[in-house]
């Protein structure tokens, strides 16, 4: 099995070099990967201490930014090493300021696992929440490199868990501890033999809860307020904003919207604002305004939103109406605001839990968009309460980090 493994891969690098002749998001990714090897000849030395994280994309990064901060911290004269699968991820990342080099992964053939791990010598690898390479694994194995999983989820679809999964579960035996998510990935992990793991909880918790002791204060948010309750629209997409829409051209006029659309393409951009009946600005657009007097802000850059949520009454957040669903509700829940989404939720437990615990509430048409906004509006003890279920939740899971710092160093 592993064999076929081996040629899948090799036969699908063969033809990503065919598909980034007409993709440009493929064409990242392989033209990204060429000079990996060099970069890591340049950027360690042989006599340098390592330490290796890989995340597939953006959300995993995200996902393992506080270990990475802890680790570097710790151990100030070690070079921390990221790697992304994704292009999504490494485009966004590239130039972080807490990995001493970060490059994408070579796809997984023994050469490339085998000049990788002689080039980077990690003294330490972690592997964030999934992405299972064996030629990796096998080559951290052979070399006895403490590896580790964390903020691992688990689920009954994946390889480990099929009869035919022998060679998937094998690999695993790289792994010196499981830092998982939840008591089932538990479960299904040690079902299967494996015992070396522990509940830590999820990261993210970590990292959403650290943007609370920062200076999130943007002067023109602040402006464009003016002291009225706003309704900050986070990645949405265009099913959400058709909904959204709607309500916003029949909202009364002290209520203000901040729209930060997932896809920020000049056209798309330009459409939406069309649509739209009250007084709209663009972020391109502010620049000497007196942005007061506008109803609606369109955030047609990147690396805001974050910051935004501080300023929000409420939050609907997009995604809830495709696939794969919903994006980051943790963000805007980290400073006690209740969540608006859509109905496509359920592979993402943040969420359940959430929605049972009634701090993020479900629409499915404009109908009860309408009827759960207004009621956020008007009713202060139904928002408050909402509110305060938002705070507790991400407080009472935080500390997945410090578990995962104690067990490994």
């Amino acid at each position: 099995m592993l064999f076929l493994y081996n040629l899948v891969i090799s036969i699908a690098g063969f033809f990503l070099k065919i598909v980034a002749l007409f993709s440009p998001k493929i064409k990242l990714f392989v033209e990204g990967r060429k000079n990996v090897f060099h970069i890591l000849e340049e950027k360690i030395k042989p006599s340098d201490k390592t330490i290796w994280f890989h995340a597939a994309s953006l959300g995993e990064y995200e996902q393992g930014l506080p270990v990475i901060e802890k680790i570097k911290e710790k151990y100030p004269d070690h070079k921390i090493i990221v790697t992304f699968f994704s292009p999504s991820g490494y485009e966004v990342r590239k130039n972080n300021t807490v990995a001493d080099v970060t490059v994408y992964l070579p796809l997984d053939t023994k050469n490339n696992a085998k000049k990788f791990l002689k080039l980077a010598n990690p003294e330490l690898a972690f592997f964030i929440k999934y992405e299972f390479w064996l030629n990796y694994l096998k080559e951290l194995e052979t070399s006895k490199t403490p590896t580790y999983l964390i903020s691992g989820i688990f689920r009954d679809n994946q390889m480990f868990f099929k009869w035919y999964g022998s060679f998937y579960r094998k690999a695993l035996k790289a792994f010196t501890y499981f830092f998982v998510q939840n008591e089932s990935s538990k479960e299904k992990i040690e079902r299967i033999g494996f015992h070396n793991v522990i509940v830590s909880g999820d990261t993210r918790f970590d990292r959403v809860n650290a943007i609370l002791e920062r200076d999130n204060s943007l002067d023109f948010i602040e402006n464009f307020k003016n002291n009225q309750p706003v309704i900050i629209i986070g990645s949405s997409w265009p099913k959400d904003e058709a909904l959204l829409i709607e309500y916003i051209n029949q909202a009364p006029d002290n209520v203000k919207f901040i729209i930060a659309p997932h896809n920020i393409k000049a056209d798309q951009i330009t459409s939406l604002k069309s649509e739209i009946k009250k007084s709209t600005v663009l972020f391109s657009e502010k620049k000497d305004l007196d942005l007061s007097g506008f109803n609606v802000f369109i955030i047609d850059t990147i690396g805001l939103l974050t910051k935004i949520y501080s300023y929000g009454t409420i939050a609907y957040v997009g995604g809830g109406f495709g696939n794969p669903g919903i994006h980051n509700i943790l963000e805007p829940a980290t400073f006690g605001i209740p969540i608006v989404i859509g109905p496509n939720y359920s592979t993402f437990a943040e969420a359940i839990q959430l929605v049972a615990l009634g701090g993020c509430i479900v629409i499915s048409d404009t109908n009860e968009l309408k009827q759960n906004l207004d009621r956020l509006l008007s009713d202060e003890n139904f928002l408050k309460e909402k509110s305060q279920i938002c705070k507790t939740y991400i407080q009472d899971n935080k500390g997945a980090t410090d578990t995962i710092m104690n067990v490994v160093f």
